[in-house]
């Protein structure tokens, strides 16, 4: 159903040039898998100098090992071992990235002029660990992204029948290089404003996605849509297409109102697609109309500010923005 064009709007960004911001990228995945095995226990103290805070993260948070120290080393040893050819595709893949480095520091310049008082990341560390392990976290040293899950979608490791029970089809296909920024990004969003679902109605939860939405299109306005919500560009196409039908499903089946996680839960969680809507439709349709309704709402507002838009209660928002699309 959901198959032909669409689009959305575009407002002027703002120039922030002039918003300094202290940013570098640290290659961990380099200097780990470079460390000399043969006495990795000194080495691991020389590394803690460069990453006092990460090394501790990466070993007992990321890569779950034992605090013991012979433990930690001989399990990290075999780690290295293992995962070598994993650390060689990544060293192919990222020779530079000073594209991604030059996408990030223009985020950061848009957070720190939308939110003067969020204390920015200083630091992108790239990092390898496992396949089932993190892809992308924000930690007190900054953004930590495993690289090891943006190989692109056809990566040889990703085909495997172990790593698709993992990871379906709908979520590898987001392990491209693209997604670093904007998963980087919702991260920052996560951070400033958590989201709790409680027990809110479906409407109510559909506008809470979306502010947090708006302000990632905020802080990526360069990026393109499809990407930000995770679909294909033709499912985005569709989406606008059909944007009165979407809304008219949850018009006619008095979903608005929904409280039942069971019943709302295949519009407001990540899918392969929304079955009421057809094999070609994407997940998490909710996030999609919510944007809609926020944009919608926010369209009307004189001088909005983020924080303004944070603080509208979601209820008054969905209220006030009389969205009908036709």
């Amino acid at each position: 159903m959901l198959l032909s064009c669409g689009g959305g709007s575009k407002r002027k960004v703002p120039d922030v040039s002039h918003i300094k911001v202290k940013f570098e990228v640290k290659r961990f995945d380099q200097e780990l898998f470079s460390l000399d095995t043969t006495d990795l226990g000194a080495a691991l103290t020389r590394l803690q100098q460069h990453y006092p805070g990460f090394l501790n993260d990466y070993l007992y948070n990321i890569l779950a090992l034992p605090p013991q120290e012979d433990s930690t080393v001989a399990m990290l040893k075999r780690f290295i071992h293992d995962y070598k050819p994993v650390y060689d595709s990544v060293q192919l893949r990222y020779r530079n990235l000073g594209s991604l480095e030059k996408e990030l520091v223009h985020a950061l310049q848009l957070t720190g002029y939308y939110f003067p008082g969020y204390k920015l990341p200083e630091s992108l560390i790239t990092f390898v660990g496992p396949v089932e392990g993190y892809a992308n976290v924000l930690t007190n040293s900054g953004f930590a992204v495993g690289l090891q899950l943006y190989l692109g979608k056809d990566f040889s490791a990703y085909q495997m029948d172990y790593f698709r029970e993992i990871y379906p089809s709908y979520q590898s296909k987001r392990f491209e290089a693209v997604y670093i920024p904007v998963n980087c990004m919702r991260n920052i969003v996560d951070d400033m404003y958590p989201y709790k679902a409680g027990n809110r109605p479906l409407a109510e939860q559909m506008v809470e996605l979306g502010k947090r939405m708006y302000l990632l299109d905020l802080l990526l306005p360069e990026t393109a849509e499809h990407l930000k919500l995770g679909y294909t560009e033709k499912q985005l196409e569709g989406c606008y297409k059909h944007e009165a039908l979407i809304w008219n499903t949850f018009v006619q089946n008095d979903l608005l109102y929904a409280t039942d996680p069971i019943v709302i839960r295949d519009y407001v969680n990540d899918g392969p697609k929304t079955p009421v809507l057809g094999e070609e439709s994407p997940g998490f349709i909710g996030q999609f109309t919510g944007w809609q309704i926020v944009k919608k709402w926010a369209e009307k507002q004189k001088d909005l500010t983020p924080q303004e838009l944070m603080r509208t209660p979601a209820r008054q928002l969905f209220d006030e923005a009389k969205y009908k699309p036709r």
